[in-house]
């Protein structure tokens, strides 16, 4: 039986309770974070919650608990689920509350609901063309609402967008504005090689700025010595790429290999791509 947080109590995950008015279940007003650890290390847990501290300020949800405080609940959620394996993921949400009635508006002086919990996630992946998943993705134009940098619970765009690929048997949508520029995934953060040259679009509000995005980048900058851009990227580009990675906190550094009906690099991960996560799984802990 799994223990869970909510509200301030560790528990049993069938004793946890949650009101039907929340508005995170009536409204998706919510931010949420999800941090993976292997073998009790976990990947980025400080730079997670403080996306999410970020989120939650511009939601202007207030818990009331400081960095530390964050960091103690997740390591305490993690020991207490030992026994559910070495490789687990931990999910965090704090929605807005329950208010009496239903009303778009902020209701005054509602206590915020914290809840989290632990799940069993593969081992980290790692850097071997013969065992590296290949992506197969499809394209569309970004449908979402133009405040993307934020990560809430309100995910029905990018749930739609995933099932797109998905209905066409593919792994991942990848996603271009109104400009033809490419954005993001419906998960994932995207970046592409030509010439050797690595590129992610830059952040703004049509993107999550990912935290596997943020730590690739700080991981180049210091262990490699490769030119890396972060630009606006065309569609044409995309499709022309050498290599197109998609990196997320579960994926890590993922080869794309196919693109609708496009194949790329042979429909092959590239060399580019076994150096840079040859890379990212030796110094991922250090960021």
């Amino acid at each position: 039986m799994s223990i869970v947080y909510l509200n301030g109590d560790f528990l049993p995950a069938e004793q946890a309770k949650i009101s039907p008015m929340d508005r995170g279940f009536l409204f998706g007003d919510g931010i949420y974070e999800v941090v993976p650890s292997y073998q009790s290390r976990f990947v980025g847990l400080v730079p997670h919650l403080e996306r999410m501290l970020s989120g939650l300020s511009q939601l202007s949800i207030e818990p009331g608990l400081s960095l530390s405080d964050w960091q103690q609940l997740a390591e305490n959620l993690l020991q207490r689920n030992q026994d559910m394996g070495e490789n687990l993921g931990v999910y965090i949400q704090v929605s807005r509350g329950a208010d009496t009635k239903r009303n778009h508006a902020f209701p005054a002086h509602i206590r915020p609901t914290v809840f989290a919990f632990v799940f069993e996630i593969p081992p980290a992946p790692v850097a071997d063309k013969d065992k590296a998943p290949k992506y197969s993705v499809v394209t569309a134009d970004d449908l979402r609402w133009q405040r993307c940098h934020i990560k809430s619970t309100s995910l029905l765009g990018n749930v739609l967008h995933y099932q797109q690929g998905y209905a066409q048997g593919a792994q991942e949508t990848i996603l271009f504005n109104r400009e033809g520029n490419l954005t993001e995934a419906a998960a994932c953060n995207v970046f592409v090689v030509k010439d050797g040259v690595i590129a992610t679009p830059p952040l703004s509000t049509e993107l999550l700025p990912g935290i596997t995005r943020h730590i690739l980048l700080k991981v180049l900058e210091q262990y490699s010595q490769r030119q890396v851009e972060e630009r606006v990227i065309s569609r044409a580009e995309v499709l022309a790429a050498d290599e197109v990675w998609l990196t997320s906190s579960s994926k890590e550094v993922a080869p794309v290999v196919r693109i609708n009906d496009q194949w790329v690099n042979d429909g092959e991960p590239g060399d580019i791509w076994l150096e840079v996560q040859q890379l990212f799984s030796a110094h991922k802990y250090e960021f």
